[in-house]
């Protein structure tokens, strides 16, 4: 440890991303990116941005890219805010909306960034367990609290709550923020951006790395009415005022404006999940009801190690959590190709007569 960390990182536990391994002739399924690329119109909006006008900033409010969510969702732009993807968007709601005398609220088995923003900002929390089927029960949120944030779908899990549990837990909640985290709300969740008009507390949060395959841009946006977007505003601009690029708005913008690709590359991820889904539990896999563009399931026989290493040493790569222990026997296995889903099961196949 160097005696030039200030005080708060030696505290600190940072969050692990998925592995990027640098292997060849690899099936990727560990950290949920989309198997089909962008639209073909994001590749034309990105190779107009190549121009001399990359001398010039960006506009520090991302105008053209904030007009086009609000259009998709119908809200007004005032209930837009963008950022550099939905993690520095949640880590700007964490210091402006979720720092506060009593703890923030969100479950034991969700986004592990979670509680690293707590420790970085300085922020009590407590979690809360989901049930025996692994659902979050919104009943077991009604306690005094900082906050609540949740993903839905929830992550690794992959289970959603339906829009009228979210709605009766805003009933009930209306002192605090409740943030929606909606990364893979696409793949069949229920959002809940139809209620930010009637909750002046409800922020919600997307990304655009999932359902329209920009991971590699960085682009993330938040929906909540003027006082939370004011908030985060605020943050983002003591901190950077200029998140987007002049690729990432034009990239955005134009991904959001096809809508038809959207649909379709949903589509086709919702369809390979719901045959691989049948597949695995052929095979005697448990698998929890997704509906995100990843699956949760474990094996009656072999642990969820065993089956992570021995995918690995056939060059499949899906995501293994050892902590906690309730879910160590589980694997996290991202929607690819229809392809890629085959070398999986076939993989699996020759794993579970060995």
């Amino acid at each position: 440890m160097s005696k030039f960390w200030s005080a708060i990182v030696h505290e600190l536990t940072p969050y692990v991303p998925g592995e990027q391994p640098k292997l060849t002739n690899l099936v990727k399924l560990n950290t949920n990116e989309n198997p089909y690329g962008p639209s073909p119109k994001v590749l034309a909006a990105l190779e107009a941005e190549v121009a001399d006008s990359l001398r010039l900033y960006p506009d520090p409010t991302s105008a053209k890219l904030v007009q086009a969510v609000a259009k998709f969702y119908n809200v007004p732009a005032t209930h837009v805010f963008v950022g550099n993807g939905s993690d520095e968007v949640l880590a700007h709601t964490f210091q402006a909306l979720l720092k506060h005398d009593q703890p923030i609220l969100f479950p034991d088995i969700t986004y592990s960034f979670y509680p690293v923003y707590c420790g970085l900002y300085g922020i009590e929390y407590q979690t809360i367990a989901l049930n025996d089927e692994f659902q979050i029960d919104v009943s077991d949120y009604k306690r005094p609290n900082g906050g609540i944030i949740f993903p839905n779908p929830n992550a690794p899990t992959g289970c959603g709550l339906p829009l009228a549990e979210i709605e009766r837990l805003l009933e009930v909640n209306t002192e605090s923020v409740v943030v929606v985290d909606e990364a893979y709300v696409d793949f069949g969740a229920e959002s809940v951006v139809g209620l930010v008009a009637r909750y002046p507390n409800l922020l919600v949060t997307h990304t655009m790395s999932k359902a329209r395959s920009l991971a590699g841009l960085r682009v993330g946006y938040a929906i909540g009415q003027p006082p939370l977007i004011e908030a985060l505003t605020r943050v983002k601009d003591s901190f950077n005022s200029y998140p987007l690029d002049r690729f990432a708005i034009s990239g955005a913008t134009a991904a959001i404006e096809d809508k038809a690709y959207f649909e379709e590359t949903c589509r086709k991820v919702v369809a390979t999940r719901q045959a691989l889904v049948r597949e695995l539990q052929a095979l005697g896999f448990f698998v929890l009801p997704s509906v995100a563009n990843f699956i949760f399931a474990r094996h009656g026989k072999r642990s969820g190690d065993e089956l992570a290493a021995s995918l690995r040493a056939r060059n499949i790569i899906v995501r293994h959590f050892s902590k906690p222990a309730r879910i160590s026997d589980f694997l996290r296995i991202t929607i690819g190709t229809d392809v890629q889903s085959q070398a999986l099961v076939e993989a699996l196949k020759d794993i579970l007569i060995h």
